[in-house]
């Protein structure tokens, strides 16, 4: 008789859109990584709200405890994990404690508002000797594994430039309310924090680490109206009382990267007709590769032909192709976003099992915000910074 799995415990502090994405890919970890040495069930759900959602959420998870109070939860001995998913601003005092308490942290990007907040909650991890995982979900994709692998084995030689952009309409409306986001001592900044740490980490998993930039950010719609009651940051608040925006719109940086490979890095929450326009293009000295979110499951390359005149295909990615197979049975048949939340998930329970640390971690999100503190201090200062 097979023996029982352990199963591990995970509380959730925050149940807006990120913390429903943890709580359904907790309940799916089986699913698709049934060979886990451990499971997992969700146990507790901290947040504030009053409109009914953690009651909901009890009932759909099966949570046992339900608060307003994030300590509750946090002080829990029944609970193994944190998922630390509400906003910027709660991001290093839930993740501090959690880790002196001894639980193991699943925290979403930017993981505070600032570098030295990372490096705080970084220090905490270190210290309580418990396994993290970060919010950086895109990297898990097949097709991104498949191009970080291609540029290793040598295929597109000397990376001579990458280009990587984030792009959004989520903030496009001038009627868009006055979130957390856009208000600078709560989120610790805007496009560049929120959307550019994703870029920088996609830039440093598949190409290598950036060196120095040269950065530029602007506000586009410098006042908002603010809200008259909880809204998500895809709100409107039309009619509202307008108060100043804090923080950027949109932000460029060029890129020096080690090896000599120059680079581009763009994102913007208000660019009208984007809507998760997410991807990387690298050129190397004897090929390319291109990769857009938006079509999740391919991957454009010209590699193996003649320097000039050389024709793209499309790699369309299936079963064979990393863990693919553990979702889809075939190729071309999509991937999602909560997939990713997934795979995620499933490489911190490994590190807390057995030890092996595969996924992004706390100290992957220190390093991109090192990043993109630099960006915004270039661009402040009008001048290189060296990271």
């Amino acid at each position: 008789m097979t023996p029982a799995k352990k199963t591990l415990r995970l509380g959730i502090v925050g149940l807006g859109w990120m913390g429903q994405v943890h709580a359904r890919a907790a309940t799916r970890l089986a699913h698709h990584y049934g060979d886990l040495p451990a499971g997992l069930e969700v146990a507790a759900i901290a947040d504030p709200a009053t409109d009914g959602r953690l009651e909901q959420a009890g009932q759909a998870y099966g949570a046992g405890l339900l608060t307003a109070d994030w300590q509750e939860l946090v002080a829990s001995p029944d609970i193994d994990i944190v998922s630390v998913a509400g906003p910027n601003f709660t991001h290093r005092d839930v993740a501090v404690a959690a880790a002196r308490a001894g639980k193991h942290l699943w925290i979403e990007k930017p993981a505070g508002r600032s570098t030295a907040e990372s490096r705080e909650i970084s220090e905490a991890v270190r210290a309580a000797g418990v396994q993290s995982a970060v919010g950086f979900n895109y990297r898990q994709v097949p097709a991104v594994q498949l191009a970080r692998q291609l540029i290793a084995d040598g295929e597109l030689g000397a990376i001579r430039h990458v280009e990587v952009h984030l792009y959004g309409d989520y903030s496009a409306h001038p009627d868009g309310a006055l979130t957390w986001r856009f208000i600078q001592d709560l989120a610790g900044g805007g496009a560049v924090a929120d959307l550019g740490s994703h870029a920088v980490d996609l830039i440093e998993h598949v190409v290598g680490p950036v060196e120095a930039v040269l950065g530029d950010l602007a506000t586009f719609i410098d006042q908002r109206p603010r809200p008259t009651g909880t809204v998500s940051h895809f709100s409107r608040a039309t009619g509202g009382e307008l108060a100043p925006v804090e923080n950027e719109d949109y932000g460029a940086a060029l890129l020096r990267l080690r090896g000599g490979g120059r680079g581009l890095l763009s994102t913007s929450r208000v660019f009208v007709g984007e809507q998760n326009t997410y991807g990387f293009t690298v050129h190397g000295e004897k090929g390319s590769l291109t990769w857009d979110f938006r079509r999740i499951g391919e991957l454009e390359v010209s590699i193996g032909q003649d320097y000039q005149g050389a024709a793209w295909t499309t790699r369309r990615l299936g079963p064979t192709d990393g863990v693919y197979s553990r979702f889809q049975p075939d190729t071309a048949i999509s991937m999602s976003y909560d997939d990713l939340k997934v795979i995620e998930l499933a490489h911190l329970i490994a590190a807390i099992t057995t030890g092996e640390v595969t996924g992004a971690g706390i100290e992957d999100v220190v390093r991109s915000s090192t990043v993109t503190d630099a960006i915004i201090r270039s661009a402040a200062e009008e001048r290189w910074i060296e990271v």
